[in-house]
């Protein structure tokens, strides 16, 4: 089973369940915008991603600047809570096989889970 935290407003995010589309993959869709993922679905998405809260911050979001989560003292805790009340800062797509997850960026990313 594959899952793709998809928001369909977003190229990228269309361009890589597109993909998987053409690859015979259907994937279940998590609308993360209408269902956010709460803190520890979060943690658990970091650790198959291999990354940083930080990491997976969209830096150009309105919140990211009206937080100030440019300040590097912020915790990875602090990082997922702003997250989860404000999902518009996840990075998209994230797409999970297993224990294994890659971002969508560019979309060809996916390849490696199919």
């Amino acid at each position: 089973m594959i899952t793709i935290y998809h928001n369909p407003r977003c190229s990228k995010s269309r361009q890589t369940l597109a993909l998987l589309e053409e690859k015979g993959v259907e994937p279940q869709i998590v609308q993360y915008l209408e269902t956010p993922p709460d803190a520890a679905t979060l943690k658990g998405l970091l650790s198959k991603l291999g990354i940083s809260a930080r990491d997976l911050l969209r830096k150009g979001e309105d919140a990211y600047r009206e937080n100030n989560l440019s300040d590097p003292n912020l915790s990875e805790d602090q990082l997922i809570a702003l997250m989860v009340k404000h999902p518009k800062l996840i990075e998209r797509p994230i797409v999970v096989k297993g224990d294994r997850a890659v971002l969508g960026r560019p979309p060809e990313n996916v390849l490696e889970l199919v």
